[in-house]
């Protein structure tokens, strides 16, 4: 039997908690109990579908959490997978998004979709090829209330195929169990200290996302949180928005990537005295991406004048191939910066403290999660000792078994159980540090340079976007005698060769100073130009690509 399942079924029973959509135009608290009632409704009517048998991955394509919660609690009382799928824009090209869908479909051996808000009008897109499809608004009436029988799924069997956020041409899906999902869930829990009588969730993330579906759907779904959910176009739209509903509904618990909080601040800095209180925030994970120490001080310094604490924004390390989590900062603590030797760090590959000179700064993301373990391995294999710089991997029921390829199956783990991450890092006691993915590290002189230092600094460059800047390490070959880089950064005044010409000046300057090197170009892009993953997240490679193709 599950017991992701039994704590779902569980919750339902006994919650008197509720989740809160249509913010902000039409606010509609739908209970918890209700949710799962529709759900057991739409399980009804999907067990009567043909292609709908236990084990079948069904994949979901909608944008609004009245609808996804129901539908993705459905499949799993029918004993299938929820796979999300990335959601086309108003700028992407249906004819490539329905092949790449194709694709991503056969990949997980997909059955059926269903297509939910705004998505309803790409069934004929998806008819033309023959792929089934059912419309969540034909199925909000459901059938014959199914018997929840949470032996309808065991432990290793799959709950959840997370799509990466990688390129669509090689597409790759992360298996997720219901014992990863058990595990995972009741560790966040925990290190958390989730309270259903205390705490209320706001989120805006994309449920397509990790953090969205498991954190912030998922989570409070199963263990009876109360939510305030609504969508990332309304965050987009207007991010005060997101503020403005944790001062309503006194928000506690919130979750985003670090370019949002960044977003916030600014947003803050302008909002009107007195129109927000945000003294409820006591747990505002920053996770998804590198944490930028000064964003999240331009977060607590402009969110002070509205209460919000300083010590209420926890850094978290996290990743779908443990569901979500993998550590968070202990709560009540706020960010604790830690300073290592540059040159240690980048040379001897240890992070030794600081005592003068110039520093790395990196937020510690606390202790792993219970039932994780981690480690960190240099190149040889060899397991580092406390402040070793090298390999983070990962082990314990929170990992995936293995991932779902265009060309079949492949494990995640070694013979031991072990999960390389392909991020460095290194343990500062038994608190875990990233410094960031193997593959981006760039290696001039015998350094081992990061490129978020990199950014950071050209970041401080006059004309540059905040938040859109991206290093991308050259390698050794065409015309160049050894490996180097670029920086791409986004302006205004892009297209105005006087004013390009002072950017890439300063952007080099600010790049010399703080890290000792010189990029080997600075190209300026215009607002939006930046590749980003659906979650918003830059891609470096992507960047690369883009760079390469305008040469």
């Amino acid at each position: 039997m599950s017991r992701f399942l039994q704590m779902l079924t569980d919750s339902a029973a006994r919650s008197a908690k509720a989740m809160i959509t249509g913010e902000p135009k039409e606010p509609v608290r739908t209970p918890w109990r209700d949710v799962h009632e529709k759900a057991r409704r739409l399980a009804g009517a999907l067990v009567a579908e043909p292609v709908l048998e236990r084990g079948v991955a069904v994949a979901v394509l909608a944008a609004e959490p009245a609808q996804i919660a129901p539908a993705a609690q459905a499949v799993w009382l029918a004993g299938g997978s929820v796979t999300m799928l990335h959601q086309p824009t108003a700028r992407t090209d249906l004819a490539v998004w329905a092949e790449d869908t194709v694709t991503v479909l056969g990949m997980i051996g997909a059955k059926l979709v269903l297509l939910g808000a705004p998505f309803d009008a790409l069934a004929p897109v998806l008819a033309e090829r023959g792929i089934a499809y059912r419309l969540l608004s034909e199925l909000s009436d459901g059938g014959e209330p199914i018997t929840v029988d949470v032996a309808v799924a065991d432990e290793d069997d799959t709950a959840l195929l997370q799509l990466t956020s990688g390129s669509t041409a090689e597409p790759k899906a992360v298996r997720i169990t219901h014992r990863n999902l058990f595990a995972n869930i009741t560790g966040m829990v925990t290190a958390a200290q989730l309270d259903a009588e205390r705490d209320v969730m706001v989120s805006w993330l994309p449920l397509f996302h990790d953090m969205g579906m498991v954190g912030f759907m998922t989570v409070p779904m199963v263990t009876g949180l109360e939510l305030v959910t609504v969508t990332p176009v309304d965050f987009l739209s207007r991010p005060l928005l997101w503020a403005e509903l944790i001062s309503k509904y006194r928000g506690t618990v919130t979750a985003a990537p670090n370019f949002a909080y960044a977003v916030l601040a600014r947003q803050l800095a302008r909002a009107e005295e007195g129109s927000l209180d945000l003294s409820s925030m006591r747990f505002a994970l920053n996770g998804a991406e590198p944490i930028d120490p000064d964003a999240v001080i331009a977060l607590t310094d402009a969110g002070a004048r509205f209460g919000l604490g300083a010590d209420s924004v926890v850094c978290a390390y996290g990743m779908a191939e443990t569901a979500l989590g993998v550590s968070f900062a202990p709560c009540d603590t706020g960010m604790v910066i830690d300073h290592v030797d540059a040159e240690w760090l980048e040379e001897k590959r240890h992070a030794r403290p600081a005592l003068y000179g110039p520093t790395r700064r990196f937020p510690r993301l606390g202790p792993p999660l219970p039932g994780i373990e981690v480690r960190v391995v240099g190149d040889d294999g060899t397991v580092l000792p406390e402040r070793g710089v090298g390999i983070l991997q990962l082990r314990g029921e929170s990992v995936t078994p293995g991932y779902l390829t265009v060309d079949g199956p492949r494990p995640a783990q070694d013979a031991d159980g072990w999960l390389d991450t392909g991020d460095e890092g290194y343990l500062a006691g038994v608190e875990v540090v990233v410094c960031g993915r193997r593959k981006d590290v760039i290696i001039m002189g015998g350094r081992n340079i990061y490129p978020t230092d990199i950014e950071r600094a050209a970041a401080l460059a006059a004309d540059v976007r905040a938040g859109n800047v991206v290093a991308v390490r050259l390698e050794a070959g065409a015309g160049r005698h050894r490996e180097s880089f670029l920086v791409a950064v986004e302006s205004r005044k892009a297209g105005d060769p006087a004013a390009e010409d002072v950017i890439r000046k300063d952007v080099t300057s600010k790049v010399a100073a703080a890290c000792g090197v010189r990029p080997a170009d600075v190209v300026v892009l215009a607002p939006g130009t930046l590749p980003k993953t659906p979650s918003g997240k830059l891609r470096r490679s992507a960047t690369g690509d883009l760079i390469a193709a305008r040469a």
